[in-house]
C-alpha cells in the first residue's frame, strides 16, 4: 500500500495535529509502509532531504503565524504524484496543501481519505469573525463529500460533523507514551529549585498561548487564586507559547512562571513534578496534553467540552468544569489542592487510564481502515460511526 498525505502542518511544528500525523509517519516507516508527505516549508524544516517528505514553499497564516498558508507548484506534485502512485490519499487539513491532493485524487480516481483535527469554526468567534461560520461548513462540506472516510478523534468531533452532514465518519483516537511521560520522571525539589518556587504545591497549565485556548478564563483562575487564600501555597508553570503570551505575562501574577516552549524529557519532567494539571480549552478536538498530564499521574482540572470531555473521567481521574466559568476552575483546583489524599487517587487512576491508550493499538486500527478502504471494502466495524 502506498500511502500519500498531505497537510498543513508537520514536526517540527509544535501542536497536537503536527505531533499526530509525526508519529503517524514514523509508524509507517517502522511497518514499511510506502508514503510520501507534503507539508508546508517553515523555520527549521526547510528543505527536506528524506525520500519521503515533500516540502512546500508558504507563507505565514495571518491567524496563526506558527501555521503556514501554501504555495504549491501544482505541476510539480502531480508530476511526484503519478511517479509514486499512491494507493491511498489521507487529507490532514482541508486547505491549500489539501485542496492539492484532493483535486488529485478526483481527477485521477485516487481513493482518498480525510481526517477532521481542529474545530476551526469555533476559533473563528475568538477572533471576531464568526460571520465567517457558515461559509467554512459550507466548504467543508463540499471538501469531505467524496472522501471514502472522514477520521475525527473523539466522539464529540463526530457528533459535530455529522451535524453539519458530514458521512463516512471514523474514530481515529490518540494515544500516549507512557514511557516518556511517567510519573517516574517526577523531579519536584529540582523543578522547583530551577524556578525559583517557594510553594508546596504546583500547578501546570501546557500548551498554545492564544485566546482559541480560552487564557482569559485560565488568566482570570490565576488572578483570583493570588487574591485569596491559596495565594501562598501555588506556583503556576505555563509551558508553551503563542500569540497572548506578552499579554499574559503583564497580568498574570507573581506566582507565575513561563518557561517558554519544552518537549521531551524536560517535558514530561515538567508534567510528572506538577501536582495538579489545568487544561483550560474548550474547543479541543481531543486535548493530547490531557493525557500527557494523566500518563504522568497527574490529576487533571479541565473544561466539560470537547474531547476533553471523554479524557477526563470526572471524580476519579479529575475535575470538569463548565467552560469559560473562571468559579468552577478555581473550585475543583482548591478541591485537589486541600486533599491530597484524593490528588493521589485521581493521579493513580490517571495513569492506569493512559496506560491503556498506546499508540501501537491506535495506529493499528487506523492501518486497518486504510488498507480495507483502498481494497474498496467497508472500512472495520466502529460502533460509534455507523
Amino acid at each position: 500500500m502506498r500511502i500519500a498525505i498531505f497537510t498543513e502542518t508537520f514536526a517540527p511544528q509544535v501542536n497536537g495535529v503536527a505531533r499526530t500525523l509525526k508519529r503517524l509517519t514514523d509508524t509507517l516507516r517502522r511497518r514499511g509502509v510506502e508514503h510520501l508527505v507534503f507539508a508546508p516549508t517553515h523555520a527549521g524544516n526547510g528543505a527536506d532531504d528524506s525520500n519521503w517528505m515533500r516540502p512546500v514553499g508558504s507563507i505565514p497564516f495571518f491567524l496563526y503565524p506558527e501555521c503556514r498558508l501554501a504555495m504549491p507548484n501544482t505541476i510539480a506534485m502531480r508530476a511526484e504524484l503519478d511517479r509514486f502512485k499512491p494507493d491511498l490519499i489521507h487529507l490532514a487539513t482541508p486547505f491549500n496543501v489539501g485542496l492539492c491532493g484532493l483535486r488529485y485524487a478526483r481527477k485521477r480516481g485516487v481513493t482518498h481519505v480525510a481526517s477532521y483535527h481542529t474545530h476551526f469554526d469555533r476559533y473563528l468567534s475568538y477572533y471576531h469573525i464568526s460571520l465567517a461560520v457558515p461559509m467554512y461548513w459550507k466548504y467543508i462540506r463540499w471538501f469531505h463529500r467524496t472522501c471514502s472516510a472522514t477520521f475525527a478523534p473523539s466522539l464529540e468531533t463526530i457528533r459535530t460533523l455529522r451535524e453539519q452532514q458530514l458521512s463516512g465518519m471514523r474514530l481515529w483516537s490518540r494515544g500516549v507514551d507512557c514511557r516518556l511521560f511517567a510519573p517516574v520522571k517526577r523531579d519536584s525539589a529540582g523543578v522547583r529549585s530551577e524556578y525559583g518556587i517557594d510553594a508546596p504545591l504546583l500547578l501546570l497549565y501546557v500548551g498554545r498561548i492564544a485566546p482559541e485556548k480560552d487564557i482569559d478564563t485560565l488568566l482570570a483562575v490565576m488572578q483570583s487564586i493570588a487574591a485569596g487564600a491559596m495565594r501562598h501555597s501555588v506556583h503556576w508553570l505555563v509551558v508553551g507559547d503563542g500569540p497572548m503570551l506578552p499579554d499574559m505575562r503583564a497580568k498574570a501574577p507573581a506566582n507565575v512562571t513561563f518557561t517558554g516552549y519544552k518537549s521531551g524529557e524536560e517535558l514530561a519532567r515538567l508534567y510528572a513534578s506538577a501536582d495538579v494539571f489545568v487544561s483550560s480549552s474548550s474547543t479541543e478536538t481531543f486535548g493530547n496534553v490531557v493525557l500527557e498530564a494523566m500518563a504522568s499521574g497527574v490529576p487533571v482540572v479541565g473544561a466539560d467540552a470537547g474531547g476533553v470531555r471523554e479524557t477526563i473521567s470526572a471524580g476519579v481521574t479529575g475535575q470538569l468544569c463548565t467552560p469559560r466559568d473562571a468559579g468552577a476552575f478555581e473550585s475543583a483546583i482548591r478541591r485537589l489542592t486541600e486533599h491530597a489524599d484524593v490528588r493521589s487517587a485521581y493521579g493513580a487512576e490517571a495513569r492506569q487510564t493512559a496506560l491503556g491508550r498506546s499508540w501501537d493499538a491506535v495506529f493499528d486500527r487506523l492501518l486497518a481502515d486504510y488498507a480495507a478502504i483502498a481494497a474498496g471494502k467497508t472500512a472495520g466495524a466502529d460502533p460509534h460511526s455507523a
